[in-house]
């Protein structure tokens, strides 16, 4: 059974930092990208940083880009977000996703992803 665990969300004020994580288990993702995005009350989920199977390519959303940072360690089948400069429009659920189908390729849309985590909660109070 494949597993994404999120992990670090919580409450922080208006320019903090979190760190979220999420640990796959049931079968590696090492050939395909992974990702992170959000869903904020009444929204729709939306793309926030993807990085590909090698972690050689990232990106991300223009309005989190050069404050989160996407990482992964392969060995370890996780992958994590570090967010800095947060802000209340930060505020939302975020969940990683993992693509299975498009091998070594780089995908956006939350559709196009398999795998999911349960969600973890981040908010960021002004």
């Amino acid at each position: 059974q494949v597993q994404l665990v999120e992990s670090g969300g919580g409450l922080v004020q208006a320019g903090g930092s979190l760190r979220l994580s999420c640990a796959a288990s049931g079968r590696t993702f090492s050939n395909y990208a992974m990702g992170w995005f959000r869903q904020a009350p009444g929204k729709e989920r939306e793309f926030v940083a993807v990085i590909s199977w090698s972690g050689g390519s990232t990106i991300y959303t223009d309005s989190v880009k050069g404050r989160f940072t996407i990482s992964r360690d392969n060995a370890k089948n996780t992958v994590s977000l570090q967010m800095n400069s947060l802000k209340p429009e930060d505020t939302a659920v975020y969940y990683c996703a993992a693509d299975s189908l498009a091998f070594r390729s780089i995908r956006l849309s939350y559709k196009d992803y398999t795998y999911w985590g349960q969600g973890t909660q981040v908010t960021v109070s002004s």
